[in-house]
């Protein structure tokens, strides 16, 4: 490697970001193509069944291609899919030499995109700021890989762990920098998720607003057993680009299936266990739809069931320097709880971030052992 390699690198995976959220079941790739040390060509993967970053990244720079360096955040594809190979657009245009942050976990491609280009005299250099990359494309790696949707758990909480007041009032606990994180997290996210709980006593819209951009609206779920979802919500009356889906059991009356269906919504009928819609064949057709990551804004009850379930991969706290007391005012995960604290779910690999005057943790969930928390 190079010294400015990493700069060109950092640059490429910039790039990739502004792709997130918008590119499933793709992965966001970003690319920068360098010579005598000037950029002279760059492009990321904006939507699924358009050019790939490689190619918007060629276009502009054209013939100057030749004998330069191609920066990439991942592995080039190296089959036939809703685009041509990239690899065969990269030799042809005559890049020397392809530096690549990660190889592709797709079994399409998983080091065939690689090959091809050594094959055609090309020199590959990979690894470079390879956990970022991961980092960037968690989602879809873990989708490509095991056919399930990334799932991020969020919660916004006081210091002595409470998501609202013993009277259920929960707004605001958070300040506005980082209700504005949350709304990034949703503009970057495939679906949000929440229960009928949180729908009947917030209304929620469930759509992204950030300020002076344009938000993305994720597809939003409601996990409602029995279908006692309000035709008035606004997750039905309020229209988004987005589809509303209401994951619901066959306990639920067809009368209001039909009623729900008729004013758009769609109405999946699912298994359920314990009486709720059961997580695993949910994420079994939210995946079959093409959704890689979904954002769970629930209540204590569906925290609870999704980490008793084990589908939780991350979980971004929000914590307020606020003290709400009391013994009645709920806490983030509802259900039994553990019965040792050697049971406790743990996260792993840290960060801790200043939003305002809060702070945002998050970390991954490691492998645990003992009793579930069992749903309310």
């Amino acid at each position: 490697m190079q010294p400015q390699d990493t700069i060109f690198m950092r640059r490429a995976l910039d790039l990739a970001r502004r792709g997130l959220g918008r590119t499933s079941p793709n992965p966001a790739v970003g690319a920068v193509i360098v010579k005598d040390g000037r950029v002279i060509g760059e492009g990321y993967h904006q939507k699924a069944g358009t050019p790939h970053a490689e190619i918007h990244a060629l276009q502009a720079a054209g013939p100057a291609a030749r004998g330069s360096t191609l920066y990439v955040t991942l592995e080039p594809c190296c089959h036939y899919g809703r685009t041509p190979p990239c690899t065969e657009a990269i030799i042809a245009a005559g890049i020397r030499r392809v530096v690549a942050a990660m190889a592709d976990p797709n079994p399409r491609v998983a080091g065939g995109g690689f090959q091809a280009l050594r094959q055609a005299g090309i020199e590959v250099e990979t690894g470079l700021l390879a956990e970022e990359a991961r980092q960037l494309n968690e989602a879809f790696i873990k989708y490509i890989t095991t056919g399930n949707p990334w799932v991020t758990l969020k919660m916004a909480l006081t210091l002595d762990g409470k998501i609202a007041t013993r009277t259920g009032a929960a707004r605001w606990i958070t300040g506005p920098e980082a209700r504005e994180r949350a709304h990034e997290l949703r503009d970057t996210h495939d679906a949000i998720l929440v229960g009928i709980g949180t729908v009947l006593a917030d209304d929620p819209e469930l759509t992204t607003r950030l300020p002076g951009v344009r938000g993305r609206d994720a597809v939003r779920v409601i996990l409602d057993s029995h279908l006692r979802l309000p035709l008035t919500a606004r997750v039905v009356s309020l229209r988004s680009a987005a589809p509303t889906l209401v994951a619901t059991t066959a306990a639920a009356p067809a009368e209001a299936r039909e009623e729900l269906a008729a004013r758009g919504v769609q109405v999946l009928v699912l298994p359920a266990e314990a009486g709720r819609v059961a997580w695993q064949p949910l994420l079994a057709e939210l995946a079959r739809r093409q959704i890689t990551s979904i954002l769970v804004e629930g209540g204590s009850g569906v925290n609870a069931t999704a980490l008793a379930a084990g589908v939780v991969d991350k979980v971004i706290a929000f914590i307020a320097p606020k003290i709400f007391g009391g013994v009645e005012a709920p806490g983030p995960v509802g259900g039994l709880g553990v019965a040792d604290p050697g049971a406790a779910w743990q996260l792993e690999r840290l960060a801790v971030k200043r939003c305002g005057e809060d702070l945002m943790l998050s970390g991954y969930l490691g492998k645990r052992e003992g009793s579930p928390c069992l749903p309310d």
